[in-house]
């Protein structure tokens, strides 16, 4: 129930002409009319396509010259391991924070608690498309001294009070991971800021550094920004789509012993995922079977294998932990059916 099929099936004529086009080519065309969409769409003055969403947070640290293990960067423990690894991948020191158990997202209590006078910047995702008001969290950092990098992967379209994601942060990132709300064929990624000199050595970056500085092959081949630019004319007909199904699974799980994350005022949802949160291990378990449902995230980040190895700091994070035991996700697309969607929660209602 992913809806891929279904998308491409729907627009499968458009598709073909986009591929003609771009096949009839003799060089394949420059991207800057993604990075045009990118801008429009969220207000910033530089977008930056790359190859992902974790390249663009890895130019992030790179932008704000962060690559020494004495630098330190608060990451939260439960998010997608991205959001932690580009730290040790940049040469710097990941401290896990925990999160906070409506919002899931990263805890000022826990920020506070893990902040030193080694601490650079805050990684902040926005996990599932939900967006939290993080104006104390943003008052701490600029009090401290500290870079907002906002991770805007799963929140592309999303908005709080009107703030668009992907404005918020001293610099911000986006992905276009075939599961996100707008995809590309082969994935990729943009880093928007409002510095051009931040910009131009992004666009050096994702060339081998132009051979001006250390760089990678981070580029977006012009089909897959095609693809991209096509879908974020729909992402809008999508969301509101996204919004409808969230609704239903709303109405029909709430007096059920289910956490569901009620949307609050003035948050437009695009609903990357829909997530459910029940009361134990064990139920939790049983849903998934039944469903053939996924897990995001089954670990808190700072208990995966390879940070035995790799130096970091952690928080005591027990929010991270019952979250991860306890949450689900179900399935969540434009193109789900009202059978679909009620043979989802009729399951619930059974084994809960």
């Amino acid at each position: 129930m992913t809806g891929w099929d279904r998308e491409y099936l729907e627009n499968k004529e458009e598709y073909l002409k986009l591929f003609d086009s771009v096949m009839q080519k003799e060089q394949e065309r420059n991207i800057e009319f993604l990075e045009k969409s990118l801008k429009e769409v969220t207000g910033r003055k530089f977008a930056v396509a790359c190859g992902s969403g974790t390249d663009a947070l890895h130019f992030a640290l790179i932008g704000l010259d962060i690559n020494s293990s004495e630098d330190e960067v608060l990451v939260t423990n439960f998010s997608w391991i991205s959001s932690a690894s580009v730290v040790s991948m940049a040469g710097a020191t990941p401290v896990f924070c925990d999160v906070d158990l409506d919002t899931y997202h990263i805890s000022l209590d826990s920020i506070k608690r893990m902040c030193t006078d080694n601490t650079r910047a805050i990684i902040y995702p926005y996990l599932f498309g939900s967006i939290s008001d993080s104006t104390e969290i943003l008052e701490f950092c600029k009090e401290n001294n500290i870079a907002f990098i906002e991770d805007a992967c799963q929140a592309l379209g999303s908005s709080l009070n009107g703030k668009k994601a992907g404005t918020i942060g001293d610099i911000s990132t986006l992905s276009f991971n075939a599961n996100k709300v707008v995809a590309g064929i082969a994935g990729g990624g943009a880093v928007l800021t409002d510095s051009k000199e931040q910009a131009v050595l992004f666009r050096k970056l994702r060339k081998h550094g132009e051979n001006e500085v250390l760089g990678y092959n981070s580029k977006m081949l012009g089909m897959n920004a095609e693809f991209i630019d096509f879908r974020l004319k729909k992402m809008d007909e999508w969301q509101t789509k996204r919004q409808a199904i969230a609704k239903k699974y709303d109405e029909a799980l709430r007096d059920l012993p289910v956490h569901i994350q009620e949307p609050s005022a003035g948050l437009n949802h695009n609903y990357h995922k829909y997530v459910v949160r029940f009361e134990d291990k064990e139920t939790r378990d049983m849903v998934k079977d039944q469903l053939n449902a996924s897990v995001h995230y089954g670990t808190p980040l700072s208990e995966n294998e390879m940070y035995k190895y790799i130096q970091h700091r952690k928080d005591d994070c027990p929010n991270s932990k019952h979250i991860s035991e306890t949450i689900l996700t179900l399935p969540m697309n434009p193109y789900l059916t009202d059978d679909e969607i009620n043979t989802v929660t009729n399951t619930i209602m059974i084994l809960v």
